[in-house]
Order: structure tokens, then sequence, then C-alpha cells
């Protein structure tokens, strides 16, 4: 492959077209915005410059409800030789797709699993899909150059690729991805109109529940709109799942003894099945999951600090497996806790010591 193009520079196609045009390949960038085409064009993602006949591959990088007419007209205008979407859904487009009688034999859908908080080309970088998931959807038409040329995209941009059906696949977002989504906002809901007070308390905890409620509401209004089906499903699942902790909860409040036992047994039950799920989710590289201890060491805020921290640990001959900072309200401290192996927690605690380092108990 040595051209492309992509239609749609926001967060996704402007870091896929950073990629490629970190590899060497010419990319082309078109968007219905031209001021977001030219801002990723400043940031060397392409040029706005239109291709002189096809390019190798197309990446439609629109919201999904856009995905087949935009599709379609790049199949009019002859843009490319074989083409793909990373829309977050797929099913539906698949249909829209076929339905407008696009070439679906040169077309592939996929789905990169990356994204952030923040949207628009600023967003972009070209390491976004680094060691990610990036699901291919083909179908029976699909051919093998096709699917040769979305390999080689998710290679360029150093994803790892996934071929799943359609169904299956929006199926699965909805559940590790969308309706996740929803429930963070519906938490950070809770905090609009809370005391200022309570907000000063938060933590870490509710910082992690809360982090993608930051995200763009019209850019999830579209996802969301194209998968509600299933993610209503999960969420219904969900409800129950609420209900009956919310009815256990109440038989904790209560001063009759049965209850109380009743309560705390439907307590534990719900939480012993959370970590069972969380259990699940594939820990680093790939690997399974892996408990490590946490070291935490009170950093101050001042330039330098982070990195003086991490090289001491890299002198002591530990590895970070990962790092969460958690900021002090109203002081100019935080607290970095070090996730590492059990085995080196002595070690590294002792050697931080030494150093001068301020290590929680």
């Amino acid at each position: 492959m040595r051209t492309a193009v992509v239609v749609g520079t926001g967060l996704i196609g402007t870091s896929a077209a950073l990629a490629l045009a970190a590899r060497g390949l010419t990319v082309h960038l078109e968007d219905a915005d031209p001021d977001s085409a030219r801002t990723a064009e400043s940031l060397g993602a392409g040029t706005i410059e239109p291709a002189d006949g096809p390019v190798d591959l197309a990446i439609i990088a629109v919201p999904p409800a856009m995905v087949g007419k935009v599709l379609a007209d790049c199949q009019r205008r002859n843009l490319a030789h074989w083409y793909t979407d990373v829309a977050s859904v797929k099913a539906g487009p698949g249909s829209e797709i076929a339905a407008l009688g696009c070439d679906t034999v040169h077309y592939i859908g996929s789905h990169p699993m990356a994204g952030r908080e923040r949207s628009g080309p600023l967003a972009a970088c070209a390491d976004l899909f680094e060691g990610r998931p990036w699901v291919l959807t083909p179908t029976a038409d699909t051919d093998t150059d096709t699917l040769n040329a979305a390999l080689e995209l998710v290679a360029l941009c150093g994803a790892m690729p996934i071929v799943m059906d359609a169904a299956e696949h929006d199926r699965a977002v909805a559940l590790v991805s969308h309706a996740p989504q929803l429930v963070s906002s519906l938490v950070a809901a809770r905090l609009e109109n809370a005391d200022e007070t309570a907000i000063r308390l938060s933590g870490q905890g509710v910082r992690d529940v809360t982090r993608i409620a930051a995200s763009n509401p019209e850019m999830w209004v579209d996802i969301l709109s194209a998968n509600a089906g299933a993610v209503a499903d999960v969420l219904e699942e969900v409800a129950a799942d609420l209900g009956q902790t919310v009815t256990a909860l109440r038989a904790l409040a209560t001063a009759e003894e049965g209850g109380r036992q009743a309560g705390a047994k439907g307590i534990e039950a719900v939480m012993r099945r959370g970590n069972t799920g969380q259990a699940r989710i594939p820990g680093k590289h790939g690997a399974p999951p892996t408990r490590y201890e946490t070291v935490a060491v009170v950093l101050g805020d001042q330039p330098g600090e982070l990195g003086r921290l991490f090289g001491e640990v890299g002198e002591a001959g530990v590895n970070i497996e990962d790092v969460v900072i958690e900021h002090s309200d109203g002081k100019q401290v935080g607290f970095v806790q070090l996730s590492v192996a059990p085995m080196a927690v002595k070690r590294l605690t002792a050697a931080l010591r030494s150093s001068g380092w301020s290590v929680r108990d």
C-alpha cells in the first residue's frame, strides 16, 4: 500500500492518517468541514489536495449513520481500489450499504477499539491504535485482496486484527464500550447538583468510574442511535441487578437481624460476580490478568518529580506495571500509586525510603 484517502478528519480518521503518513504513505484528506481537513493537514496527517486517480485504500471515518451514503459517493467517484470504514457499529451500516447497491466485493467494515474523551483532529495522535484490537467484519462478498488491504492498514497502525461477524461485534461493543459509557455518565450526573463539600471528597474511585463521562455527547448520540437495541439489552440486565442491589441495601438498613443478613448476602453476591467479571479482562499485553501490589508514594507538584521517581524505581531494578496519580485537594502534593509485582514491594519500598521518598504504608 502506497496511497490512501481518509474521508472524515476527526479523532479516528486523523489518527489513522497520521499513522499512515508516518509510515511513508501519501495520504489525502477529505472532510465535509474544510477547516477540519486543513487542521489535520497542518498536523502532518496528509494533504487536502485531491488524489490523481484511484488510491489504494479509502478509509471512511464518519458516524455510523453516514457510512453508507459516503461509501456510495466514494465508489461513484472511483476514489480507491479498496474501501473500509472505521465506525463503531457495523450491522446497521452494512445493511444500508447493501440496500444502496454499493460494491461489497471491494469493501470491508472495520472498527479500531481505541479512542479518547476528546474529539476532533487536534485530539489525534499517530500511536492511538498501537497494540489495540482492530475488528474486521468481512462478508461472503469480501474478496481476498480487500481483506489483505485492511490487514495491512491494521499492521501499519500497529493494531491487532480480530475478525468477527458484524452483529456479534455490535453485541460485544454494547457490552464493553457503549453501555459502560452510559453508566459512567449516569454516575457522573449524580454529581451535577451535589453539595460542594461532597465533591471535594472525590477520590480515585469516582474519578475512575466517571472518566469517560467527559466524552462528546453529540458523537455518542450518533453511536448509540446505531446500536440502541443491543445497548438497551445490556442496560436492562444492569437495571435488574440494580433493583436487586437496592432491595439488599434497604434490607441492610433495617433493624431486623434476618433482613440485615439477607441484605449482606445480596451485596456480597453482586460484588463477587463483579470480582469474577473483572478478573476476565485481559491483563498486560493481552495475557491473563495478574495481581499486582501497589506502592503509594507522596509526590510534590513540581517539574521533574515524576521523572525522578521513575528513574529511581528503575535503578532499584523494579518494573512498573501500571501507574495512577491521585491529586490532593488543596495541597501541592499528590499520591503516585505504582503497581508492581508482589515480590518487588519490599525491595522498592526500602529503596525509595532510603532515597528520601515518603511511601505510604
